[in-house]
């Protein structure tokens, strides 16, 4: 099965960054215009961006919607998360473009408010984010342990009409130590989610790993691509490709 490969671009103080294990005192500046930084992923071949506004998800005063509104012009579907609470958090990214929003914390304390959301949006404009640690999910900006399994939550939201979902393992998050490719293929495979592998990717014999499992529908791309273990153009080719 192919893959679709999304650039990372994480938005804060109008800059592209990296947190390690989303600390936001352990941060790395890798650009400051996002639209340069996106344009060169596009230029690679992108089809998608997965842009994360830290600013929002960190309560942080920001103007990343603009930033949005601007990416969502150029040849690129955006999927957007950050900081989106509510309905009405919803309803403004995608008026802004987005193609698809990324749901966290709100999607597990509150899966009902999911459904309600693929309802008004359709199934393919909602992914959820399952963060896990030690096979937990967890929740507020990865601090708060839930005691539920990712399969658990999983299963739990693909009855509530979920399709998509990233899924990230937090302690491999910016380590460059390697993705969780065990842990991603069992969620897909378990739950029948189109699972977007997230969290310390850098390699391309794990993208063809990844692809070759079958079960995986995407990968998400950050510090590798920033340090440049990773070509974008090649990444692409090969998650692209079918033996």
């Amino acid at each position: 099965m192919s893959m679709i490969v999304y650039p990372a671009l994480d938005l804060r103080g109008g800059k592209v960054v990296r947190l390690r294990q989303g600390d936001p005192n352990q941060q790395t500046i890798y650009g400051d215009d996002p639209l340069a930084v996106a344009q060169r992923w596009i230029e690679s071949g992108a089809a998608w961006l997965h842009v994360v506004n830290l600013d929002g998800a960190l309560s942080e005063a920001n103007d990343n919607e603009a930033i949005l509104e601007a990416l969502a012009l150029a040849d690129v579907q955006v999927q957007f998360g950050g900081g989106l609470r509510t309905l009405e958090d919803v309803q403004r990214a995608i008026d802004k473009g987005a193609a698809r929003v990324v749901l966290g914390t709100l999607a597990v304390e509150h899966p009902q408010h999911v459904a309600a959301m693929i309802a008004r949006w359709g199934a393919e404009a909602i992914a959820v984010a399952l963060d896990a640690r030690d096979g937990q999910v967890v929740t507020h900006g990865w601090q708060r342990a839930t005691g539920v399994s990712a399969v658990e939550m999983g299963k739990l939201l693909a009855a509530e009409g979920v399709r998509h979902a990233l899924y990230t393992d937090v302690s491999r998050d910016g380590e460059l130590i390697g993705v969780n490719i065990e842990a991603t293929a069992q969620l897909a495979r378990e739950t029948g989610l189109q699972v977007i592998a997230s969290g310390g990717v850098t390699a391309l014999g794990e993208i063809v790993a990844l692809r070759d499992d079958g079960a995986v529908a995407g990968v998400i791309l950050g510090t590798a691509l920033y340090e440049g273990l990773i070509d974008l153009a090649e990444a692409i080719r090969l998650a692209e490709t079918e033996d």
